[in-house]
């Protein structure tokens, strides 16, 4: 009878130990899943134990033949040598080229693929100034801070053609979760990276599901329960358009082996307020999704084709044409989607660029730009240096098109983290720095100072004309790498016209009030060139 009861005991704690433990742990039921392997081999070692238990204290005997325990110890040892095959057989040593491709890269001309910005369209804010400013909104309401927080998501997005971070709120501790969960939470922050607006936008539904709930409304546990088998990423918090907030989880799968490979095969999609969801695969999203693929997993993808293009043992030995990622990468807003870029450079990690790699974060589209650069963190010691004796900080570059050429945008930050400057330094040349105490300020710096050599006075003539006709209200001369340009000012127009001297002799000699005549191009934002005056 004893014998009966202790392993009833047994088998009862067994089984609280695996509800208990998988309504914590939530791991996907999915062979593809390392995760899983590792919660059954630790079910079925905890199971072999408890049996072991009771055969010490209750039957007082260690028997071997015939005994539940010696059963799940076999199968323990089993899962972990068939596991640690299987892992095996799926890394690159295998199937180096499989890895190589799983993204796939093209080459493209970086003028003509990304657009000039002006001055007001440049993100300032990265995302430790986000969530600064974002705190510094709740704190302005009693009312809200006493009972909620920011929680640390700020999601980089484009929203209605601009680039924004957005973050839910979450309740402040278990209290507070208590006295509001009916509710949800009533509002989310969206900060506006350009110029730093803050919002405390009201959806039109509280959320009501997030990642600060505690039993089954928590957005993990929610999802877990719908899709027990999905293996899910990253959680990520987006608005659409009308800004209603939603979950983005990309569902991963194994490529390669059973657990190599890992990619995004479709993507859930949680209403954050109704629980409504759908799962969608990745090349049918909506395009107001911006983070699909997560920005991990597209490094990994990169060192994985840089690594392993010409097999693996080349990976270790000889190392002919081996490429690596560098350390750091940002985001980049084009067309309305969002890019991640990265440096490429050789696997020694020196201080230089061979090109770099813009990835789409919605459709894994990826280009490669061959055009030898600065590595980031020797552009960010550029910029620290040419104000060192503030002992300024900088954020991670953003990349630029300044007049055609890759350029680093970064702020610069005091002690305190607050934004005090700005610099811009050519990537192709990262000696060659701008700083200035406005955006408008550094990019009217480095326009000036950037060289311009005949060749790329000649390409103007390649580009389509326009007839030029207006008042002179200003003009002003500057010598730049020893060229003499004017630059001038039009009744009515906002745009800044500029000629080599070279253009006409005539042009030391005009005089605001002059009516000029000709024809000018389009240089970059807010420049225009003039080719030829009447």
């Amino acid at each position: 009878m004893n014998n009966s009861k202790g392993k009833i005991g047994a088998i009862v704690i067994w089984l609280l130990f695996i509800v208990i433990s998988y309504y914590f742990l939530l791991v996907p039921i999915n062979i593809q899943s390392p995760a899983f392997w590792a919660y059954l081999i630790i079910v079925l070692a905890v199971g072999a134990g408890l049996f072991l238990l009771n055969q010490l204290f209750i039957e007082r005997q260690i028997a071997i033949r015939g005994q539940v325990a010696t059963y799940l110890i076999a199968v323990t040892l089993l899962l972990t040598l068939v596991g640690g095959i299987m892992f095996l057989y799926s890394s690159p040593i295998f199937h180096a080229k499989k890895y190589a491709s799983l993204i796939e890269k093209q080459e493209g001309d970086f003028a003509t693929d990304v657009s000039e910005i002006s001055w007001n369209q440049i993100p300032t804010v990265d995302r430790a100034t986000a969530m600064r400013l974002g705190d510094r909104k709740m704190g302005e309401i009693v009312e809200l801070v006493s009972q909620f927080n920011v929680a640390p998501h700020y999601t980089q997005i484009n929203y209605r053609g601009k680039p924004v971070r957005v973050s839910p709120l979450e309740y402040a501790d278990l209290i507070k979760w208590f006295r509001n969960t009916k509710e949800g939470l009533p509002h989310y922050i969206l900060v506006d990276m350009v110029n730093g607006a803050v919002d405390l936008v009201t959806p039109p539904e509280n959320i009501k599901y997030s990642e600060s709930e505690y039993f089954f409304e928590n957005v993990r546990r929610y999802l877990r329960m719908q899709y027990p088998t999905a293996m899910f990423g990253e959680f990520s918090f987006e608005i659409d358009e009308e800004g209603v907030p939603y979950w983005v989880v990309p569902v991963r799968e194994h490529t390669i082996g059973l657990f190599g490979g890992p990619d995004s095969k479709e993507v859930i999609l949680l209403n954050a307020s109704t629980g409504e969801h759908q799962k969608i695969k990745v090349g049918e999203v909506p395009e107001w999704i911006d983070q699909v693929y997560e920005a991990d997993l597209i490094m990994a993808q990169l060192n994985y084709n840089g690594r392993y293009t010409n097999g693996f043992i080349n990976s270790i030995l000889g190392q002919q044409g081996v490429l690596a990622t560098t350390e750091g990468y940002n985001y980049l807003a084009i067309n309305d989607d969002v890019y991640v870029y990265t440096g490429i450079t050789s696997v020694v990690r020196d201080e230089s660029n061979i090109g770099f790699i813009l990835v789409n974060m919605r459709t894994k589209e990826a280009t490669f730009y061959a055009t030898p650069s600065a590595e980031e963190y020797s552009a960010m010691e550029s910029a620290r240096g040419a104000v060192q004796e503030k002992r300024y900080t900088t954020t991670f570059p953003i990349l630029l098109n300044i007049e055609g050429k890759p350029t680093y945008f970064m702020s610069l930050k005091d002690a305190a983290g607050l934004i005090k400057m700005y610099a811009l330094v050519d990537a192709e040349d990262y000696q060659k720095v701008t700083t200035g105490e406005t955006v408008q300020e550094t990019v009217r710096k480095f326009t000036n100072q950037a060289p311009v050599s005949e060749e790329e006075s000649s390409g103007l003539d390649e580009r389509e004309r326009f007839p030029l006709e207006g008042k002179l209200v200003d003009i002003q001369s500057v010598v730049i790498s020893g060229n003499t340009y004017f630059y001038m000012l039009l009744d009515g127009e906002d745009d800044v016209f500029r000629a080599n001297i070279k253009v006409s002799e005539k042009l030391p000699f005009l005089k605001i009030g002059d009516e000029i005549r000709g024809e000018y191009v389009e240089e970059f934002q807010g420049v225009k060139g003039i080719v030829s005056l009447e």
